[in-house]
Protein backbone atom coordinates (compact mmCIF):
# COMPACT_ATOMS: atom_id res chain seq x y z
CA UNK A 1 0.00 0.00 0.00
CA UNK A 2 2.57 2.53 0.83
CA UNK A 3 4.41 1.50 -2.76
CA UNK A 4 1.13 2.42 -4.23
CA UNK A 5 0.69 5.44 -2.20
CA UNK A 6 4.16 7.19 -2.95
CA UNK A 7 3.81 6.39 -6.83
CA UNK A 8 0.31 7.74 -6.47
CA UNK A 9 1.75 10.89 -5.42
CA UNK A 10 4.21 11.51 -7.87
CA UNK A 11 2.37 10.83 -10.76
CA UNK A 12 0.08 13.35 -9.59
CA UNK A 13 2.91 15.44 -9.03
CA UNK A 14 4.74 14.87 -12.04
CA UNK A 15 1.08 16.40 -14.06
CA UNK A 16 1.13 19.74 -11.96
CA UNK A 17 5.10 20.35 -12.82
CA UNK A 18 5.68 18.59 -16.44
CA UNK A 19 1.57 19.56 -18.18
CA UNK A 20 0.75 22.45 -16.03
CA UNK A 21 4.26 23.91 -15.44
CA UNK A 22 3.48 24.63 -11.77
CA UNK A 23 6.32 25.72 -9.53
CA UNK A 24 7.49 23.51 -6.32
CA UNK A 25 5.95 26.53 -4.21
CA UNK A 26 2.62 26.06 -6.19
CA UNK A 27 2.60 22.48 -5.87
CA UNK A 28 3.37 22.35 -2.06
CA UNK A 29 0.23 24.54 -1.40
CA UNK A 30 -1.83 22.75 -3.06
CA UNK A 31 -1.18 19.15 -1.25
CA UNK A 32 -1.04 21.63 1.94
CA UNK A 33 -4.55 22.43 0.76
CA UNK A 34 -5.38 19.02 -0.03
CA UNK A 35 -3.96 17.63 3.41
CA UNK A 36 -6.69 19.03 5.16
CA UNK A 37 -9.62 17.53 3.62
CA UNK A 38 -10.38 14.23 2.90
CA UNK A 39 -6.67 13.48 1.15
CA UNK A 40 -5.30 14.38 4.72
CA UNK A 41 -2.69 12.22 5.49
CA UNK A 42 1.33 11.30 6.55
CA UNK A 43 2.43 11.16 2.74
CA UNK A 44 0.93 14.11 1.78
CA UNK A 45 1.60 16.09 4.67
CA UNK A 46 5.94 15.05 3.86
CA UNK A 47 5.40 15.75 0.11
CA UNK A 48 4.78 19.77 1.21
CA UNK A 49 7.98 19.79 2.89
CA UNK A 50 9.57 17.66 0.46
CA UNK A 51 8.83 20.21 -2.16
CA UNK A 52 9.38 23.65 -0.73
CA UNK A 53 12.99 21.97 1.10
CA UNK A 54 15.58 24.45 -0.76
CA UNK A 55 19.19 23.13 -1.63
CA UNK A 56 21.82 24.44 0.31
CA UNK A 57 24.24 23.92 -2.17
CA UNK A 58 22.80 25.65 -4.60
CA UNK A 59 19.87 28.48 -4.74
CA UNK A 60 17.15 26.11 -5.98
CA UNK A 61 15.33 23.38 -4.74
CA UNK A 62 16.68 19.89 -3.19
CA UNK A 63 13.96 17.80 -4.80
CA UNK A 64 14.85 19.17 -8.15
CA UNK A 65 18.61 17.92 -7.73
CA UNK A 66 17.64 14.44 -6.66
CA UNK A 67 18.58 11.48 -9.08
CA UNK A 68 15.61 9.88 -10.78
CA UNK A 69 16.08 6.46 -9.48
CA UNK A 70 14.47 5.24 -6.76
CA UNK A 71 15.39 2.64 -4.13
CA UNK A 72 13.65 -0.29 -2.62
CA UNK A 73 14.41 -3.21 0.49
CA UNK A 74 12.54 -5.30 -1.45
CA UNK A 75 9.21 -5.32 0.73
CA UNK A 76 7.26 -4.25 -2.75
CA UNK A 77 8.54 -7.59 -4.28
CA UNK A 78 7.38 -9.65 -1.85
CA UNK A 79 3.99 -8.25 -1.25
CA UNK A 80 3.67 -8.57 -5.35
CA UNK A 81 4.83 -12.09 -4.83
CA UNK A 82 2.58 -12.81 -2.49
CA UNK A 83 -0.40 -11.41 -4.00
CA UNK A 84 0.35 -13.76 -7.01
CA UNK A 85 0.88 -17.08 -4.47
CA UNK A 86 -2.58 -16.12 -3.16
CA UNK A 87 -4.22 -14.98 -6.16
CA UNK A 88 -5.12 -11.72 -5.70
CA UNK A 89 -4.92 -8.60 -8.52
CA UNK A 90 -2.53 -5.84 -6.96
CA UNK A 91 -1.95 -3.58 -10.21
CA UNK A 92 -1.59 -0.37 -8.22
CA UNK A 93 1.06 -1.66 -5.97
CA UNK A 94 2.89 -4.03 -8.73
CA UNK A 95 2.74 -0.88 -10.99
CA UNK A 96 4.81 1.17 -8.15
CA UNK A 97 7.40 -1.70 -8.73
CA UNK A 98 7.86 -2.05 -12.06
CA UNK A 99 8.35 1.93 -12.01
CA UNK A 100 11.14 1.81 -9.45
CA UNK A 101 12.64 -0.88 -11.52
CA UNK A 102 12.08 1.04 -14.71
CA UNK A 103 13.84 4.10 -13.15
CA UNK A 104 16.87 2.58 -11.85
CA UNK A 105 17.93 2.00 -15.51
CA UNK A 106 18.56 6.01 -15.85
CA UNK A 107 21.13 5.74 -18.46
CA UNK A 108 18.46 3.03 -20.94
CA UNK A 109 16.05 6.06 -20.24
CA UNK A 110 18.53 8.78 -20.81
CA UNK A 111 19.62 7.49 -24.56
CA UNK A 112 15.54 6.59 -24.83
CA UNK A 113 14.52 9.90 -24.57
CA UNK A 114 17.15 10.97 -27.37
CA UNK A 115 15.51 8.60 -29.87
CA UNK A 116 11.58 8.85 -28.90
CA UNK A 117 10.45 12.51 -28.87
CA UNK A 118 7.58 13.52 -26.22
CA UNK A 119 4.06 14.22 -27.85
CA UNK A 120 2.98 17.65 -27.80
CA UNK A 121 1.55 19.25 -24.45
CA UNK A 122 -1.71 20.59 -24.93
CA UNK A 123 -2.99 23.99 -23.11
CA UNK A 124 -5.57 22.87 -20.52
CA UNK A 125 -7.48 24.16 -18.12
CA UNK A 126 -5.47 24.34 -14.67
CA UNK A 127 -7.83 24.24 -12.34
CA UNK A 128 -10.32 21.71 -13.68
CA UNK A 129 -6.98 19.67 -13.96
CA UNK A 130 -6.21 20.25 -10.36
CA UNK A 131 -9.87 19.17 -9.21
CA UNK A 132 -9.68 16.10 -11.62
CA UNK A 133 -6.73 15.08 -10.10
CA UNK A 134 -7.68 15.36 -6.51
CA UNK A 135 -10.61 12.66 -7.42
CA UNK A 136 -8.13 10.88 -9.45
CA UNK A 137 -5.58 10.37 -6.52
CA UNK A 138 -8.04 9.57 -3.95
CA UNK A 139 -10.43 6.98 -5.89
CA UNK A 140 -6.86 5.44 -6.87
CA UNK A 141 -6.08 5.48 -2.69
CA UNK A 142 -9.02 3.67 -2.31
CA UNK A 143 -8.14 1.07 -4.99
CA UNK A 144 -4.98 0.42 -3.29
CA UNK A 145 -5.73 0.11 -0.20
CA UNK A 146 -8.86 -1.97 -1.67
CA UNK A 147 -5.83 -4.26 -3.14
CA UNK A 148 -3.58 -4.81 0.47
CA UNK A 149 -6.50 -5.41 2.69
CA UNK A 150 -7.91 -8.09 0.06
CA UNK A 151 -4.38 -9.50 0.15
CA UNK A 152 -4.34 -9.68 3.66
CA UNK A 153 -7.70 -10.90 3.89
CA UNK A 154 -6.98 -13.93 1.51
CA UNK A 155 -3.95 -15.03 3.66
CA UNK A 156 -5.55 -14.85 6.94
CA UNK A 157 -8.61 -17.03 5.11
CA UNK A 158 -5.80 -19.43 4.00
CA UNK A 159 -3.89 -19.75 6.94
CA UNK A 160 -6.65 -19.43 9.67
CA UNK A 161 -5.18 -16.13 10.89
CA UNK A 162 -8.53 -14.36 11.32
CA UNK A 163 -7.57 -10.69 10.88
CA UNK A 164 -9.73 -8.46 11.81
CA UNK A 165 -9.51 -5.63 8.64
CA UNK A 166 -10.91 -3.16 10.58
CA UNK A 167 -9.04 -3.65 13.35
CA UNK A 168 -5.64 -3.27 11.15
CA UNK A 169 -7.27 0.37 9.94
CA UNK A 170 -7.36 1.58 13.60
CA UNK A 171 -3.82 0.38 13.98
CA UNK A 172 -2.44 2.22 10.73
CA UNK A 173 -3.96 5.43 12.17
CA UNK A 174 -1.89 4.80 15.21
CA UNK A 175 1.17 5.83 13.82
CA UNK A 176 2.65 4.74 9.90
CA UNK A 177 3.83 5.49 6.55
CA UNK A 178 0.55 4.80 5.36
CA UNK A 179 -1.41 7.00 8.13
CA UNK A 180 -4.15 8.46 6.13
CA UNK A 181 -8.18 9.72 7.27
CA UNK A 182 -9.31 7.69 5.01
CA UNK A 183 -8.57 4.83 7.02
CA UNK A 184 -11.41 6.46 9.48
CA UNK A 185 -13.77 5.07 6.82
CA UNK A 186 -11.78 2.36 6.07
CA UNK A 187 -12.07 1.05 9.66
CA UNK A 188 -15.78 1.98 9.97
CA UNK A 189 -16.50 0.06 6.69
CA UNK A 190 -15.10 -3.16 8.25
CA UNK A 191 -17.04 -2.73 11.67
CA UNK A 192 -20.09 -2.67 9.79
CA UNK A 193 -19.27 -5.94 7.13
CA UNK A 194 -16.90 -7.64 8.49
CA UNK A 195 -17.43 -9.96 5.65
CA UNK A 196 -16.91 -7.35 3.00
CA UNK A 197 -15.90 -9.22 -0.45
CA UNK A 198 -13.98 -5.95 -1.06
CA UNK A 199 -13.45 -2.06 -0.01
CA UNK A 200 -14.89 -1.21 -3.30
CA UNK A 201 -18.40 -2.84 -2.95
CA UNK A 202 -19.05 -0.77 0.56
CA UNK A 203 -22.07 1.46 0.24
CA UNK A 204 -20.27 4.83 1.09
CA UNK A 205 -16.62 4.02 -0.89
CA UNK A 206 -18.90 3.23 -4.31
CA UNK A 207 -20.49 6.56 -3.58
CA UNK A 208 -17.22 8.38 -3.69
CA UNK A 209 -16.06 6.35 -6.27
CA UNK A 210 -18.55 7.28 -8.80
CA UNK A 211 -18.66 10.09 -8.26
CA UNK A 212 -14.66 10.91 -8.81
CA UNK A 213 -15.03 8.70 -11.66
CA UNK A 214 -15.68 11.64 -14.50
CA UNK A 215 -12.29 13.28 -13.23
CA UNK A 216 -10.35 9.83 -12.45
CA UNK A 217 -10.82 9.14 -16.32
CA UNK A 218 -10.38 12.60 -17.52
CA UNK A 219 -6.74 12.55 -15.62
CA UNK A 220 -5.72 9.11 -16.57
CA UNK A 221 -6.39 10.38 -20.49
CA UNK A 222 -4.56 13.84 -20.14
CA UNK A 223 -1.40 11.66 -18.90
CA UNK A 224 -1.74 9.73 -22.00
CA UNK A 225 -2.37 12.48 -23.87
CA UNK A 226 0.59 13.45 -22.61
CA UNK A 227 3.19 11.09 -22.73
CA UNK A 228 3.47 11.14 -19.06
CA UNK A 229 3.19 8.04 -17.46
CA UNK A 230 0.64 6.77 -15.05
CA UNK A 231 1.08 3.23 -13.88
CA UNK A 232 -0.61 3.63 -10.99
CA UNK A 233 -3.33 5.83 -11.62
CA UNK A 234 -4.07 3.72 -14.36
CA UNK A 235 -3.75 0.76 -12.44
CA UNK A 236 -6.12 1.67 -10.01
CA UNK A 237 -8.65 2.65 -12.79
CA UNK A 238 -7.93 -0.87 -14.52
CA UNK A 239 -8.60 -2.98 -11.34
CA UNK A 240 -11.61 -0.52 -10.72
CA UNK A 241 -13.09 -1.21 -13.96
CA UNK A 242 -12.57 -4.94 -14.46
CA UNK A 243 -14.09 -4.99 -10.54
CA UNK A 244 -17.12 -3.26 -11.74
CA UNK A 245 -17.43 -5.78 -14.89
CA UNK A 246 -20.02 -8.48 -15.05
CA UNK A 247 -18.53 -10.14 -18.08
CA UNK A 248 -15.08 -9.49 -19.25
CA UNK A 249 -12.96 -10.92 -22.28
CA UNK A 250 -11.75 -13.42 -20.31
CA UNK A 251 -14.16 -15.87 -22.24
CA UNK A 252 -11.43 -15.50 -25.14
CA UNK A 253 -8.62 -15.95 -23.29
CA UNK A 254 -10.07 -19.33 -22.06
CA UNK A 255 -10.70 -20.61 -25.60
CA UNK A 256 -7.26 -19.94 -26.46
CA UNK A 257 -6.25 -21.82 -23.50
CA UNK A 258 -8.37 -25.03 -24.86
CA UNK A 259 -7.56 -24.26 -28.52
CA UNK A 260 -3.25 -24.58 -27.64
CA UNK A 261 -3.48 -27.03 -24.58
CA UNK A 262 -6.81 -28.35 -24.47
CA UNK A 263 -6.99 -26.94 -20.54
CA UNK A 264 -10.79 -26.83 -21.18
CA UNK A 265 -13.42 -24.36 -20.10
CA UNK A 266 -16.24 -23.67 -17.92
CA UNK A 267 -19.71 -22.53 -19.60
CA UNK A 268 -22.22 -19.93 -18.36
CA UNK A 269 -25.25 -22.46 -19.02
CA UNK A 270 -24.30 -25.71 -18.26
CA UNK A 271 -22.21 -26.75 -15.06
CA UNK A 272 -19.15 -29.08 -15.26
CA UNK A 273 -15.25 -29.05 -17.82
CA UNK A 274 -15.57 -28.15 -21.64
CA UNK A 275 -13.41 -29.25 -24.28
CA UNK A 276 -13.61 -28.16 -27.57
CA UNK A 277 -12.20 -29.87 -31.12
CA UNK A 278 -11.93 -26.35 -32.59
CA UNK A 279 -9.86 -27.55 -35.73
CA UNK A 280 -10.03 -31.13 -37.64
CA UNK A 281 -6.74 -31.79 -36.44
CA UNK A 282 -8.07 -31.53 -32.49
CA UNK A 283 -7.90 -34.65 -30.88
CA UNK A 284 -10.30 -36.23 -28.16
CA UNK A 285 -7.87 -35.53 -24.98
CA UNK A 286 -9.57 -37.79 -22.47
CA UNK A 287 -11.45 -36.90 -19.31
CA UNK A 288 -11.69 -33.30 -18.65
CA UNK A 289 -11.68 -32.89 -15.53
CA UNK A 290 -8.00 -34.07 -14.98
CA UNK A 291 -7.35 -30.82 -17.20
CA UNK A 292 -7.38 -28.69 -14.47
CA UNK A 293 -4.91 -30.36 -12.42
CA UNK A 294 -2.39 -27.96 -10.71
CA UNK A 295 -4.20 -24.77 -11.76
CA UNK A 296 -5.42 -22.40 -8.85
CA UNK A 297 -8.97 -21.47 -10.30
CA UNK A 298 -10.97 -18.87 -8.49
CA UNK A 299 -14.20 -20.76 -8.04
CA UNK A 300 -16.22 -18.63 -6.14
Amino acid sequence: IEYGDMQLIAEVYDVMKNVLNMSNEEIADRFAEWNKGELESYLIEITEVCLRKKDDKTDGYIVDSILDKTGMKGTGRWTIQEAAERGVAAPTMAAALDTRMLSARKDERVAASKIFPAPAIEGADKEQVIADLKAALYASKVCSYAQGLSLIKAASDEFKWDVDLSECARLWMGGCIIRAKLLDSIQMAFSKNPGLANLLVDPGFAKQIIERSPGWRRAVALCTTSGIACPSLCGSLTYFDTYRRDRLPASLTQAQRDFFGGHTYERIDMPGRFHTAWTDSHKDIGDVNKRTDGENLQTN
